[in-house]
């Protein structure tokens, strides 16, 4: 089912704050949207990403012939005993490499590229939800710090009406100078409180357009989100050994790391190779111009022996970097399982908290409305008034507060479990496919210019 979550109106008086203006109200889907498509953070990441795409065709240009040209120029003085002789030289060559053989090398490297690529694109994952998690939390900060702005106003006002009727009560001598110096107090400390609600509006929404890419301009208080909350703390574990990026990323990082391992074992295996060149020669004396081609084609094996020791100590080190990732692995997918049931706990109190926050705020209208009319027929104080009036503000406040936190709980636990994405959010917004980038450059045998024309 869909939580409306007003974190004003019914719930704490403030019913200008619900109400639409004549603008359609920004929900937090779109700004979510906007956050997947303008973020910086994303974005960087997706170049990020791009970058490591070039890992693969790095790895199987060792399956890919070595072309070079060459060409010199010069001359030569020979002299003796009585004579002096000058002639020019000149050549030039095309010679052709093509490996056979590398030891395995080039089919394990490209795997470990391709395993790498698959670890980056789970990176990027994370870095969608951390970032999709961000823009949640800045828009709700926004509805809450609104709320309170307006509620802070509201009891400016109030206070304000209590220091004007204390000091009519005074100056007919049905008060005391105390009564107005108390209502004066109070009025001072809830404008300061104001104050402060300002200052932290203000930098809610500056967060907000750094997430965002846009101003928070009206904002809608309605949030669904419960529909996408796992029914169940067993289920929200089991998902997200299935989809949390994170682990996916560690268990595409140990299948990078035993890659490496064969690559740099394949050092100490033979490699096969055959080369071809074209050579023609040109000699010039002063009375004869000589000219000579030459072709040749080498099979090349070679074994290496003994290379101070330094394949084996690569090679021991690949392997304790493999130890590495496993454990490392081990350790995320308990990380994982630990914030899961954190946010679950998180979001239960969340959702508790809420209704004990509604009945407070209840009980305390009817008591700040039986204090007021005691005080009419004089069975209570401007003191008592004034402590009634605050301790409503605070179980307002505390309101506004809860349903923030169950909203931002909410979309912690999505996250949490892995599935805080466009695609699980069913975001309006053109999708960023990473696999576009990688099938352009794959198999690009040759050009400097990325696949958008740089």
């Amino acid at each position: 089912m869909y939580f409306r979550v007003s974190l004003t109106a019914a719930a704490i008086g403030l019913a200008a704050f619900t109400s639409l203006s004549s603008a359609r109200a920004e929900t937090i889907a779109e700004a979510l949207a906007l956050a997947y498509a303008n973020n910086p953070t994303l974005n960087a990441a997706r170049a990020e990403l791009r970058s490591v795409d070039e890992r693969v065709p790095q790895a199987l240009a060792g399956w890919r012939p070595s072309i070079s040209a060459n060409a010199s120029f010069g001359g030569i003085r020979t002299t003796g005993a009585g004579f002096s002789n000058y002639r020019n030289n000149a050549s030039i060559s095309l010679t052709v490499q093509q490996a056979l053989f590398r030891g395995f090398r080039t089919v394990n490297s490209t795997r470990q590229a391709e395993a790498i690529v698959r670890a980056q694109r789970e990176n990027l994952n994370a870095t969608e939800q951390d970032v999709l998690l961000s823009a949640a939390e800045a828009y709700v900060n926004v509805i809450r710090d609104t709320a309170l702005v307006s509620l802070q106003r509201s009891d400016v006002e109030f206070l304000n009406e209590q220091v004007r009727a204390a000091r009519d009560r005074f100056e007919v001598g049905e008060g005391t100078r105390t009564d107005v110096s108390q209502a004066e107090a109070r009025h001072a400390e809830a404008q300061a409180r104001l104050n402060s609600a300002i200052a932290n509006l203000n930098t809610s929404r500056a967060i907000y357009r750094q997430v965002v890419g846009i101003e928070a301009r009206n904002l809608s208080a309605s949030t669904p989100i419960g529909r996408m909350v796992p029914k169940s703390l067993d289920i929200a574990l089991s998902t997200s050994e299935e989809s949390q990026p994170l682990i996916r990323q560690a268990q595409h990082l140990v299948d990078a790391a035993q890659f490496a391992v064969k690559t740099i074992e394949g050092e100490a295996l033979p490699t096969v190779s055959v080369e071809g060149s074209l050579e023609r020669n040109w000699t010039t004396a002063p009375t004869s111009l000589g000219a000579s081609n030459t072709a040749s084609v080498f099979g090349r094996v070679s074994v290496p022996i003994y290379q101070g020791g330094t394949t084996s100590s690569r090679v021991r080190q690949a392997k304790e970097e493999l130890g590495r990732t496993q454990i490392q692995l081990d350790v995320i997918r308990d990380r994982i399982r630990a914030n899961v049931i954190s946010a679950w706990g998180q979001y239960q109190a969340a959702e508790a908290s809420i209704s004990a926050a509604q009945a407070a705020v209840e009980a305390q209208q009817l008591a700040l409305e039986g204090v007021i009319e005691e005080q009419r027929v004089g069975q209570r104080t401007t003191l008592d008034v004034l402590d009634a009036q605050r301790e409503l503000v605070d179980q307002r406040v505390n309101l506004v507060t809860a349903q923030r936190n169950r909203i931002v709980a909410a979309f912690q636990l999505i996250s949490a479990v892995g599935e805080l994405d466009a695609e699980y959010l069913d975001l309006k917004v053109a999708r960023y496919d990473p696999k576009e980038h990688y099938d352009k450059v794959r198999d690009k045998w040759f050009g400097m210019k990325t696949p958008d024309g740089r």
